[in-house]
């Protein structure tokens, strides 16, 4: 019997199915809950080639759902003991890690050589761009998101409609998983799906995960699923960019205190705050000039921008910083997990 007999004799794989996978290359960025499942189920699977993208190490409290790593993995770069792990699962997968978070500066690049993208980071930006990036080049998009016991997963891009199209605005408040907490099975059933619409999509399969969203409630231990095929593309959007990528002109704006962030985002920028922005003591930027917010995940910014969209039609954009070098410790205002 062969590796992948019990897949390949399901209808519609066959061998054609099992080439069409040792054919594909998938870029994962995450390699925490998400990632755990949907990397092994991956790898198990027989996907030829795989670039995995995640800046963070390996932290006690997180292996209660993150669960390709051990204890004496603590302190680790995530990517290199994802790779000590899968490779042992299954050589004959070529594996990349890349130990950087996934940013608007590297993205295109990822992206434009992946057959598929999973969004297992469950943080605002990183979805987003993560979207607006494949939207972009065609590649479809499989994201997820979970918090306590309930989550989403959905096929995006490539032949379906972006995640802007479902989700054009992000929560008024940002509940985290340091915050409200969350439980690793779920986390676990929903990586598993991530890989299971990541499968479908590169053998074919009909109907096409792409267009599908799945919410899982696991405290009333339900499920229900829609399509949204034909959701327009919101006309326009706040995108993020990169720091690298902001201009002597711009009008920037740090959302983060000092004591969250000691060295402001650039040296141009200014302090301030969401709710100077809602009282109107920000000056809006002269014609032709950007704005740009930047706090930590991106809520804050993206915020800050839709109130100033409100009597102002230039161009804004969002940053993104992740954490701070010297920052104190803020639960309330990190990601979603």
């Amino acid at each position: 019997m062969t590796r992948y007999a019990r897949q390949t004799c399901l209808p519609g794989m066959g061998e054609a199915g099992q080439a069409a996978l040792k054919a594909a290359h998938v870029l994962v960025v995450g390699a925490g809950g998400l990632g755990a499942p949907a990397l092994q189920y991956l790898v198990g699977a027989g996907i030829g080639r795989l670039t995995l993208v995640d800046g963070d190490t390996v932290s006690l409290g997180n292996l209660h759902r993150q669960t390709l790593f051990r204890e004496d993995d603590i302190g680790r770069p995530k990517v290199e003991a994802a790779h000590d792990t899968l490779r042992r699962l299954n050589t004959d997968c070529r594996i990349a890690p890349l130990a950087r978070p996934l940013d608007p500066a590297n993205a295109p690049d990822l992206v434009v050589q992946a057959s598929i993208v999973l969004d297992c980071a469950d943080s605002f930006a990183v979805s987003y761009i993560l979207s607006d990036t494949c939207l972009d080049a065609g590649v479809p998009l499989v994201s997820a998101s979970v918090l306590g016991v309930s989550g989403y997963v959905g096929g995006f891009c490539g032949t379906a409609p972006s995640l802007r199209a479902v989700f054009p605005d992000l929560p008024d408040r940002a509940a985290t998983c340091a915050t409200a907490g969350v439980m690793g099975p779920v986390v676990g059933m929903i990586g598993a799906a991530q890989a299971q619409m990541a499968l479908a999509c590169l053998t074919g399969q009909t109907p096409s995960p792409l267009g599908q969203l799945l919410t899982v409630d696991m405290q009333a231990f339900r499920s229900s699923s829609f399509r949204f095929d034909t959701a327009p593309e919101p006309a326009q959007g706040l995108h993020f960019i990169a720091t690298d990528h902001l201009k002597p002109t711009d009008i920037v704006v740090d959302l983060r205190g000092t004591e969250e962030a000691p060295t402001p985002v650039s040296p141009q920028a200014r302090r301030s705050s969401v709710s100077d922005v809602i009282a109107g003591r920000l000056q809006p930027p002269a014609t032709g000039q950007r704005a740009v917010f930047a706090c930590r995940s991106g809520l804050r910014a993206w915020q800050a921008a839709r109130h100033l969209q409100r009597h102002w039609d230039g161009d804004i954009a969002l940053v993104a910083t992740g954490d701070a070098p010297g920052a104190s410790a803020l639960p309330e205002q990190t990601d979603r997990g």
